[in-house]
């Protein structure tokens, strides 16, 4: 009986090994890395929406993209037209890739879930609540959604120093999330239900979809953005992303960072007391 436990004990750790390992290599998203939001027949943007990074729309319709008042940072339609065309093949090539990968079972809404690195079959109960994912900055996690994924005030964090950019969910029906902190990439890759639909809340990651994107008064940070150097894609206590340190020199004004993160030794620095255009506290700290 001994033997017979410590075998299955084995096989168990062996399995779970093969898993987390399946994860741990980097998925290759090639052309579509580049991308925060791929859509393959129309992005809806509407105001309250801000999307740093690229957008792109192939092989597209009637109306590929409509913006009507939100704010995005990067490239959109038809500037990025030829680039999207070989980011849709990519998506979809990693998409189906996922289909292939053994996994861990799950269910239920996933929260208060902490969750290794792995490969993960998810079904389509609506997500709730606030997931947990514990790692190291190479780990990557792969939710296989065996239909719609879908969310209400779903949250999930990253510990560890896990980055939300090595996560991928791959469901075979729509995405839609709302008012949600969501993390990783979203790649709705099924060719007739594949849409993601997002309203309120952020994402940190991608959202890649075989068919269409609509966002309502999110924001969206892609990856390129939360991967520039000597900036931190971590996010604190409140979910917020940390701003640049101060850097000012005499009278430079406001940068647009922390002032919390503001040096302090009372030199020089417009957010310690300085005016734009005047040295202020130049060469003493009176």
């Amino acid at each position: 009986m001994r033997s017979l436990t410590t075998c299955l004990s084995a096989s168990l750790l062996a399995t779970a090994a093969m898993f987390a390992s399946a994860a741990s290599a980097q998925v290759a998203l090639g052309a579509a890395a580049p991308f925060s939001v791929l859509a393959g027949t129309n992005v809806t943007c509407t105001a309250g929406t801000i999307v740093t990074g690229a957008v792109g729309v192939s092989p597209g319709s009637a109306v590929p993209y409509t913006n009507t008042g939100c704010l995005i940072t990067g490239a959109v339609p038809p500037a990025t037209n030829t680039a999207a065309a070989a980011a849709r093949s990519a998506m979809l090539s990693a998409y189906s890739s996922f289909q292939f990968m053994s996994c861990i079972p799950l269910s239920g809404n996933l929260d208060m879930q902490n969750l290794a690195p792995g490969v993960y079959c998810l079904d389509a109960v609506a997500k709730a609540g606030t997931l947990t994912l514990t790692g190291n900055a190479n780990d990557s996690w792969v939710f296989r959604v065996n239909g719609a994924l879908t969310g209400t005030n779903f949250s999930v964090v990253m510990a560890g120093g896990a980055q939300p950019c090595n996560v991928f969910w791959a469901p075979t029906g729509a995405a839609t999330m709302t008012t949600s902190t969501f993390k990783g990439n979203i790649l709705a890759g099924n060719a007739a239900l594949g849409s993601i639909t997002l309203t309120g809340g952020s994402l940190a990651g991608r959202a890649l979809a075989s068919v269409a994107v609509t966002m309502t008064g999110t924001s969206i940070i892609g990856c390129d953005a939360l991967a520039v150097p000597g900036k931190s894609c971590k996010v604190d206590k409140d979910d917020h992303y940390p701003r640049p340190k101060c850097n000012q020199g005499v009278g430079n004004g406001a940068e647009g960072c922390d002032p919390g993160n503001s040096n302090h030794n009372h030199s020089s620095n417009d957010e310690d007391g300085g005016k734009r255009g005047n040295p202020g506290r130049k060469g003493s700290d009176s």
